[in-house]
């Protein structure tokens, strides 16, 4: 019986993981981006996991054996290479090269491992404040790229080719 509440301990940093990457996929799933809530939750959560269950397997074999250490930074390096493998999928040029797209879903999953990675740890403040900091970034600077970028395609068209043709013929 200990080892079952032991485990639901553990879960812990799996649920707030569950609810904070479910922020981050929600935002993103409401701009209907190829990574949305789903991706965004399997992601943290699946990078919580690994964190607990390398803990929990050092502290199981650690009483066997004093060789044996918790070795964050494999785990950690891990995580990263293989949510940097799904960013890569999510990235493509569009046909005349000119850019990226899908740089920022792949910065959104790197981020929610994070946020994975801090609550399987069970650094809960920590990741909710980054999850805080994720969602500004993506929501409210959103909203100001746009703005700008708009503004500026305005300008563009007030260079229209007859409004050129008017200036160059004076």
């Amino acid at each position: 019986m200990e080892a079952f509440w032991s485990e639901l301990r553990l879960m812990q940093g799996l649920l707030a993981a569950f609810v904070l990457s479910s922020a981050i996929g929600w935002e993103r799933e409401s701009r209907n981006r190829s990574a949305g809530l789903r991706t965004h939750i399997l992601v943290g959560v699946s990078a919580a996991l690994f964190v607990v269950l390398g803990e929990s397997l050092v502290n199981s074999f650690a009483k066997e054996d004093n060789q044996v250490r918790f070795d964050l930074i494999g785990i950690l390096g891990a995580v990263v290479s293989g949510v940097s493998f799904l960013g890569a999928g999510a990235i493509f040029s569009d046909r005349h090269g000119e850019g990226a797209k899908g740089l920022t879903t792949a910065a959104g999953l790197l981020a929610t491992a994070g946020v994975g990675v801090a609550c399987g740890l069970h650094l809960y403040v920590l990741a909710t404040g980054a999850t805080l900091l994720f969602l500004l970034t993506l929501g409210v600077l959103w909203r100001v790229s746009e703005w700008e970028n708009k503004r500026n395609h305005k300008g563009e068209q007030d260079e229209s080719p007859e409004r050129k043709r008017e200036e160059e013929n004076g």
